[in-house]
């Protein structure tokens, strides 16, 4: 098959979209499947890339890690035309999941839509809004409607986007890791390297560190945790806007001299981390999939989680880790103590338990899952589309964008009025 993946987040970005596409490209082509990426240029790309094509983009958008892409596309119709795909594989409802939906209809292909991202816990990168939260979700809802196949990364995420409306044929496809590269690693050398001690009971957590993440809520219940457990560390691997506030809780605390913000890790640096972990805390609630708990699995390494999409589907409460069913500090400490308080003999059950969780996101069963729904698209007749779905999608990203210019507006009116001493607030009561 000649399969196009058209994304707005790739690789050197090190974020979980960008590292679904690029598991799933790396295995397609290691089937002998051709796939072409579409994605922005970012800094640090490989100056020489097989299959993929860059369009320019503005980085860093309102101070997050995600890319805009800018409308300049005018080579890639040439790009196409070149590799004559079989099918489009969107991974966004918009910019160049937009350009997808249009390539798809051109070409009469089918499209395959991703729902990757809660879009909901994200607008804040554009502006705080409610109203705005509820048009990304009908945003997302339409585009589905508009594809052909839509997959989800798992079975609530699927429960979810059929309860929002999509109507499109749901399939769950977890993105699947690299069990071999996650079950080797040198905890202990990894330790000494950052000044942990071996006898050291580490609470460990990965991810982009960000508002999204409900790290705040994390650094509360690891800080109490440690308050309790003075031979106990804390272990954060990322980088993002909430670093800031996780040590400003430890130091409030008074543990911050047992926490290790180590920064972003990939490749074997990231494997050994897992390995220097003795339990997995993680209290996102914005997850599709959660893929650093399958990671951390892979690794023997046990997980504490709020229960919330994509956790509950790998955490195994009380075989594999401990999911927390209410967003309540005390009980994800009581969650970690449990943990703690564990033999060597039932610690070994929950890694090995952690292990054989991990074997079911194997990457080799999820591109067999993938390329399975690939075939039965092919081979069967594309489904038909109305003007006025196309038409009630594009009136929802122009409210979106009528939303950002109104907000924008009046934001910029309250910094003039701030700056020129002007009574804003009497203005705005009255």
């Amino acid at each position: 098959m000649n399969i196009v993946m058209m994304t707005n987040t790739y690789l050197p970005h090190v974020g979980g979209v960008a590292r679904s596409v690029s598991s799933f490209t790396e295995e397609f082509r290691r089937r002998g499947h051709r796939v072409l990426v579409v994605a922005p240029e970012f800094p640090n790309a490989p100056a020489k890339e097989v299959d993929v094509v860059r369009v320019p983009a503005i980085q860093n958008f309102n101070g997050s890690d995600f890319a805009v892409v800018l409308p300049l596309l005018s080579d890639l119709d040439d790009a196409l035309d070149a590799f004559a795909p079989d099918l489009i594989h969107s991974h966004h409802p918009y910019l160049l999941g937009m350009t997808a939906l249009r390539e798809a209809r051109a070409r009469n292909l089918p499209l395959v839509f991703t729902h990757h991202t809660r879009y909901e816990y994200y607008t804040h990168y554009v502006v705080d809004s409610p109203v705005l939260k509820r048009f990304v979700i009908e945003l997302a809802t339409r585009y589905a409607n508009l594809c052909d196949l839509v997959f989800a990364p798992s079975e609530s995420i699927a429960e979810l986007l059929r309860e929002r409306g999509v109507v499109t044929p749901v399939e769950v496809v977890p993105t699947g890791i690299r069990i071999e590269r996650f079950a080797q690693g040198d905890g202990r050398a990894f330790r000494r390297r950052h000044g942990i001690p071996d006898r050291a009971f580490v609470v460990g957590h990965v991810s982009r560190l960000a508002p999204e993440k409900n790290l705040g809520f994390l650094a509360e219940a690891v800080a109490g945790f440690l308050e309790r457990h003075p031979e106990a560390h804390f272990l954060v691997a990322g980088r993002g806007p909430s670093e800031p506030e996780i040590r400003r809780i430890l130091e409030r605390r008074r543990v911050a001299d047992r926490y290790h913000l180590i920064g972003v890790l990939v490749g074997q640096r990231l494997a050994d981390a897992y390995h220097a972990m003795d339990v997995f805390a993680f209290s996102s609630k914005s997850e599709t999939q959660g893929l650093v708990l399958v990671e951390a699995m892979a690794a023997g390494t046990p997980v504490v989680a709020l229960d919330a999409p994509g956790a509950r589907e790998v955490v195994r409460d009380a075989e594999n880790g401990r999911l927390v069913m209410e967003e309540d500090v005390a009980r994800f400490q009581a969650a970690l103590d449990w943990i703690f308080e564990r033999t060597p003999e039932q610690r070994a059950r929950l890694q090995e338990a952690a292990r054989r969780t991990a074997e079911r996101f194997s990457l080799p069963r999820t591109a067999d899952k993938a390329l399975s729904c690939y075939r039965t698209l092919l081979a069967s007749k594309p489904r038909s589309h109305t003007r006025a779905e196309q038409e009630a999608w594009e009136q929802v990203l122009r409210r979106i964008k009528a939303e950002w210019d109104i907000v924008r507006e009046m934001m910029e009116a309250a910094g003039s009025a701030i700056t020129s001493g002007e009574p804003l607030l009497e203005d705005m009561t009255s």
